[in-house]
């Protein structure tokens, strides 16, 4: 499947549906062109047939108030895969730090329902952060780090992750008010970066846990 656009790998994995049958509902959300090809795209059934800017308009009415972000200073594989879990929990904002090119392959075009920030380095997203009211809070197994699972995070949260491998450059775990670690029971030094992410954002959610409605008020 390595030919494969990203528009179609999400097809392979959420096979959609078929073209909407006549007449089409009266309502401007819809996409055309969606409702006249079908719908293959990664979005929950609620969502089926609204353009990307309808989708994008609902979510924005209830994002949770955590924010994700990512170094990368390699292209790493994870980062895709840590896009899509915050589009999952329907996050505020996901910062990209470093390189402006990022391995989109695993996200499966969720970015395009999230707000997606660029930094150039960690000194920007801190400011970004400070200015905004958002708390950053690292997620690695350094020393000083402490047990996530009895950590109480902040509300308004940013979950700093580093790059598969090196983890938090120094500078930015220096930056965060705390640094948070999953206790793990195996041999392996540390879990995958996307692995790790998923667990610190449901963590948060569990703590802050927002509406869970979805979709279309006739859904």
């Amino acid at each position: 499947m390595t030919g494969l656009s990203e528009d179609e790998l999400a097809a392979v994995s959420s096979p959609g549906v078929g073209p909407h049958p006549l007449p089409w509902p009266d309502d401007p959300r819809l996409d055309p062109e969606l409702l006249a090809e079908g719908d293959r795209r990664n979005v929950v059934d609620a969502y089926r047939y609204l353009s990307v800017e309808a989708i994008v308009a609902d979510l924005d009415t209830r994002r949770a108030p955590l924010h994700v972000a990512i170094q990368n200073w390699e292209h790493d594989f994870n980062i895709g895969s840590i896009v899509r879990t915050a589009n999952a929990f329907n996050v505020a904002g996901v910062h990209i730090i470093g390189r402006r090119r990022w391995n989109r392959r695993g996200a499966m075009v969720t970015d395009r329902y999230l707000h997606v920030h660029h930094h150039r380095d960690e000194a920007s997203l801190l400011d970004w952060l400070a200015a905004h009211g958002v708390t950053p809070v690292g997620v690695d197994n350094i020393p000083g780090s402490v047990p996530l699972e009895g950590t109480a995070l902040p509300r308004d949260c940013c979950l700093v992750f580093g790059s598969e491998g090196p983890g938090l450059t120094p500078e930015l775990a220096a930056g965060c008010a705390r640094v948070v670690a999953i206790t793990q029971y195996g041999s392996t030094r540390s879990l995958n970066a996307g692995a790790a992410a998923a667990i610190a954002m449901y963590h948060w959610s569990l703590q802050w846990p927002t509406a869970p409605g979805t979709g279309r008020p006739d859904a």
